[in-house]
């Protein structure tokens, strides 16, 4: 592993926007929002079907690269192997509007899953797209069925055939749901396994950890991820390719058998470059690949690519992708040339194979700066209004509860994760006490109290932020179609506990946590149970508090946590399920319900 850089780590987190502003600037066609650090398609047609992706950043050319005419719309680019902010991803949203609407396709990873979750809702919440869909590349083989029943496979280099696919279909004038129904056809006909001989090195970080080098990896991940298998000593390359292959195509493997193949079908071929591999070497192993492929499975690729398609900074490491074109073609009810014919179509997405220029006689679409700060536009809302002195002491009261539970909350993540739960609460309330003293409260307009509090909310961060961020959005969303549609008096507890019932359902299709994965779900959903069936705050509260010191006794299956040994958990509650409960008790008690 190579640990040398040209930027040392006081300017690592530089490197990322001073990226895409080179690609940008060597690239007509693209235009940027340097402050959010999203690239868009500056010739995007709004009368076609947006497809926006995007993810953390070190796996160049994805996503940047594939920006263009016929491919993506718009990508937001988090840190170095983190997410995109829901506020960078809303950013894409405005930059690739959509009259039919917009699929937003991430690799299925728990951060992408909430932060792309919550930007959906907000775009819904804020009337920016009727129409928009999340579409989860999971291509992975290497973690088998029974154990990925909570977040399903991850998201490899495969995907860039689903991507391809249904951004040459947009640019065709595809309907939303063609569009939709044909990436999810391509995706479960797609399947990936990785190998690397070790890690890759990320600037910045001091230490980090590597693989022996007589070793090499089956089943690696493209965030530096221990693998699946490894093997010592390490084996030919025959024998390596052999193992790997056995993987993708063997269908009497019942936990990794996620696609089969026929002698006749007509199949793709991705070998992707995870950084660290020469051209030579990657070439070398193609050759390997389509002789075993041919020689023991009977597949002779109809479409092959070879080249960095979506790496892993540096890491000496190879990913092998196989796509059943004509298995998705017969899911999508498409003929199978129609799926060669989209995948072979021209591109200006710089990083794609034979790309073309825009023509200089097209008129460039120009994009006014999006202010990095600004929430953006809202739908026309009606009015939900509550007494402005019982908002203020609900939402006062919750925050302080908040803040002072954040010693706690430190000390139990602490043991249990990286010990930023109880900071991540405290700037969150204190950032909206802040907006409490300035007033926010005073129209007692409930919606607007909720689209001041996301604003905060969106910087928090972290996995916790996220679901909160969905949990507003979706709740706001509930709450204006109930002002608009039902019958129920907006002064009732069954108006709001209804609107959160709906808005839990919108969370639950962005999360696989559950009752018992020991999560902020663990109050949440039974919170929103009672709530829903009682519509009795005070008795949703006492459920809260049970629920939240019975936290004690669950095993992580989520998060960092989940890496904790048994006997470092030492009986001590979930922070982030604690925190939920302080904050709907002091709800409570500032509405006078419950007794402080």
């Amino acid at each position: 592993m190579s640990d040398k850089h040209y930027f040392p780590s006081t300017s690592a987190n530089s490197l990322v926007p001073r990226a895409l502003r080179a690609l940008v600037s060597a690239n007509d066609h693209l235009t940027l929002d340097f402050a959010e650090r999203v690239v868009a398609n500056a010739f995007h047609d709004d009368s076609k079907v947006s497809i926006i992706s995007g993810g953390g950043s070190g796996h160049e050319p994805a996503w940047s690269g594939y920006v263009g005419d016929g491919l993506l719309s718009a990508v937001a680019c988090g840190d170095i192997f983190a997410s995109p902010s829901a506020k960078q991803i809303l950013a894409a949203i405005r930059m690739a509007p959509s009259k039919k609407g917009i699929i937003l396709l991430i690799t299925n990873y728990t951060g992408d899953r909430l932060h792309f979750g919550l930007a959906a809702e907000r775009a819904k919440a804020e009337g920016l797209v009727e129409n928009i869909a999340i579409l989860h590349a999971t291509d992975d083989v290497s973690i088998g069925r029974s154990k990925n029943s909570h977040m399903g496979r991850r998201g490899l280099p495969g995907h860039v055939f689903t991507m391809k696919i249904i951004g040459a279909a947009a640019a065709e004038g595809y309907s939303f749901e063609q569009c939709l129904a044909l990436g999810q056809a391509v995706n479960a006909h797609t399947v990936t396994i990785a190998s690397a001989l070790d890690h890759c090195h990320v600037p910045g970080r001091a230490q980090q950890s590597s693989v022996s080098d007589d070793v090499v990896v089956i089943g690696a991940g493209i965030h530096n991820e221990p693998g699946q298998l490894h093997i010592s000593p390490a084996p030919p390359v025959e024998e390596l390719i052999e193992r790997c292959l056995k993987l993708l195509c063997d269908e009497s493997d019942a936990e990794r058998a996620f696609v089969k193949f026929e002698g006749d079908d007509e199949i793709g071929l991705l070998v992707n470059n995870y950084g660290g591999l020469s051209v030579l070497e990657l070439h070398a192993l193609a050759d390997e690949i389509q002789i075993q492929l041919g020689s023991r499975w009977n597949i002779k690729p109809r479409r092959t690519l070879f080249g960095a398609f979506e790496t892993s900074l540096n890491a000496p490491g190879f990913s092998i992708s196989l796509c059943n074109l004509t298995a998705a073609a017969r899911q999508s009810k498409e003929p199978v040339a129609t799926l060669i014919r989209q995948f072979d179509s021209t591109t200006t997405a710089v990083s794609w194979p034979n790309t073309i220029r825009p023509s200089p006689t097209q008129q460039r679409i120009t994009l006014d700066h999006l202010d990095a700060q600004a929430n953006g536009h809202t739908a026309d809302s009606p009015s939900i209004k509550f007494d402005s002195k019982l908002l203020e002491s609900a939402i006062r009261t919750s925050c302080e509860r908040a803040i002072a539970a954040e010693p706690r909350l430190t000390q139990w993540d602490m043991v249990m994760g990286d010990g930023d739960c109880g900071e991540a609460v405290l700037g969150l309330a204190e950032s909206i006490l802040q907006r409490v003293d300035k007033g926010c409260t005073e129209s007692g307009d409930v919606l607007e109290v909720i689209h001041s509090i996301l604003q905060d909310v969106d910087d928090m961060g972290g996995t916790l932020g996220a679901i909160f961020g969905v949990l507003l959005s979706a709740f706001s969303t509930s709450l204006r179609k109930n002002a608009s549609e039902s019958k129920i008096s907006p002064s009732s507890a069954e108006f709001y506990a209804t609107a959160l019932e709906s808005a839990v359902t919108s969370l639950k299709s962005h999360t696989g946590a559950r009752i018992g994965d020991r999560t902020v779900m663990d109050v949440l959903l039974p919170f929103e149970e009672e709530f829903s069936r009682t519509n009795d705050l005070p008795s949703a509260v006492k459920v809260a508090a049970k629920r939240a010191e019975e936290t004690r006794y669950l095993k992580a299956k989520f998060g960092r946590a989940t890496y904790v040994g048994e006997a470092s958990t030492q009986e001590l509650p979930d922070p982030g399920a604690w925190a939920f409960y302080e904050i709907v008790a002091g709800l409570a008690h500032g509405l006078g319900f419950v007794a402080k």
